[in-house]
């Protein structure tokens, strides 16, 4: 299969979140399974020197964006048998950051045009064109609509995956002349129109052949009112193309036989580096060395959808148990000064690092017993799934992607992979917690079992991989 994977960000050379992490995993596994892939992304001005020197010239041309004339660069790099192709322009690109700015709709409709353009001139049409959120969900649209006079273009089937709902791509109609050069009639029917917006994930939706999500719980969850964040009539519409996949993990880069971020190596038949690693987790962050008391760890962005709230809300129970808590993240000022204050009430309990470092997020992965991740929602999260690589079990709201990745603890039969509550309620959260602990103090058989359980878990993109495959083949007949 040819398949030409789109998306606004990819490991290792842009990332913000998870999806840069599958965009960044999924093709090389595809590659591994010899499939024609190439990746296209915008050149982001932040791309590291180390990959700017491999980036080798192919051609410009121009893409009217409008009446806007736009210079568009195309240039190639291959790393690890990926084809990668880069979209520059300055005017877009260059900017400290990825989103968040007042010309996005700009931005990514010179993105999606560019990419359509730029396939019959790299001489890659593709049997498909796998594409990923709002910043790309407009070209099925654009296939269908502005290109199909286009006769090489005609049998290009698509798939779209949403990696989180709540980010839609909400724009006024007049977008559809003033950037795309189109008339409004498909705004004008209703068809690309919502809650008075042109909006692009609806648009994707609905012109997609395929539509999938990070997850299968999260698939049936965006199909009610809850978690739809409005769409989910519209995928209640479509949703005989709908499905869900739950995102794998690099198994490359998250090894704990291997990892070189980590200080001490081991692997789930010899622990002694983890208790090890959690001796310097400890010393790192200034908490007494005790391996008997059970160290807690989260890595997170501190925001409610997170349920940060809750955490704070249980807090001051909590510490009152025999336990450590480390955090590294940064947020909500609001989250920061409360665990700030948390961490100097109880500075041989809890210690904090408002910020984000690659390597401490690998050695708290490593060093500590329990990882908290209690999301509001959460479409697959992949935290969760490298912190059961390496042993740590995860303790999550069974919501999304940690409902079908966690297997909460059973004291009847000692099985699972971590710990879940339901109810998205503090004291649900702290009764949680409160069992993982007793079972660290007290069961030292039962937690050895959830260790070993949570480390022989696959979540490799070798597995998950294969059900893209599926997904692609079914489609392509």
């Amino acid at each position: 299969m040819r398949i030409l994977f789109a998306a606004s960000e990819a490991a290792p050379f842009f990332k913000t979140g998870g999806l840069g992490d599958v965009a960044g995993a999924l093709p090389k596994e595809l590659v591994r399974k010899g499939e024609d892939v190439r990746v296209v992304l915008p050149l982001w001005s932040k791309m590291k020197e180390e990959y700017k020197n491999q980036l080798v010239d192919l051609f410009h041309f121009d893409v009217y964006v409008g009446y806007r004339r736009q210079y568009c660069g195309v240039k190639e790099l291959k790393l690890n048998g990926v084809h990668y192709y880069f979209i520059d322009n300055m005017y877009y690109f260059d900017r400290d950051g990825l989103y968040g700015y007042y010309d996005d709709g700009e931005r990514f409709a010179f993105f999606q045009m560019a990419i359509i353009e730029m396939m019959e001139k790299v001489h890659f049409i593709p049997d498909l064109i796998h594409v990923n959120d709002y910043h790309t969900a407009f070209i099925p649209f654009l296939l269908k609509e502005k290109y199909r006079w286009i006769q090489a273009f005609n049998n290009i089937r698509t798939v779209l995956t949403i990696h989180n709902i709540e980010f839609q791509g909400m724009y006024n109609k007049s977008i559809l002349w003033e950037l795309y050069g189109m008339g409004a009639e498909r705004y004008d029917d209703g068809t690309v129109v919502w809650d008075n917006n042109l909006n692009m994930l609806k648009a994707g939706i609905l012109y997609a052949d395929r539509v999938n999500t990070v997850s299968p719980s999260y698939a049936n969850e965006i199909q009610t009112a809850e978690f739809g964040s409005g769409l989910d009539q519209v995928l209640r519409m479509e949703n005989g193309k709908l499905s869900g996949i739950l995102n794998g993990i690099d198994y490359d880069s998250n090894n704990p036989e291997a990892d070189p971020m980590i200080e001490h190596h081991f692997s789930a038949n010899d622990l002694s580096g983890k208790a090890k690693n959690k001796a310097e987790v400890q010393k790192m962050m200034g908490l007494p060395v005790k391996k008997n008391v059970p160290l807690i760890a989260m890595v997170s962005r501190l925001t409610y959808q997170k349920g940060f709230h809750l955490v704070l809300q249980e807090l001051h129970s909590l510490l009152q148990q025999d336990v450590q808590l480390v955090l590294l993240g940064t947020g909500d000022t609001k989250f920061e000064e409360g665990f700030r204050y948390f961490a100097q009430r109880y500075p041989e309990k809890i210690s904090v690092s408002i910020s984000f470092n690659v390597k401490m997020a690998q050695m708290f992965y490593a060093g500590a017993d329990l990882f908290l991740m209690p999301s509001a929602f959460e479409p697959c999260g992949l935290s969760q799934m490298m912190a059961m690589r390496y042993g740590t079990l995860p303790i999550v709201h069974e919501i999304g992607g940690l409902k079908d990745s966690v297997i909460p603890f059973n004291k009847m039969t000692n099985e699972g992979t971590g710990f879940g509550f339901q109810e998205f309620q503090g004291f649900v959260l702290r009764e949680t917690i409160e069992q993982a602990i007793e079972v660290f103090a007290k069961q030292k058989t039962a937690w050895a079992k959830l260790q070993k359980n949570a480390m022989t878990s696959d979540f490799s993109w070798d597995t998950q991989s294969e059900q893209y495959l599926e997904l692609y083949r079914g489609l392509l007949g």
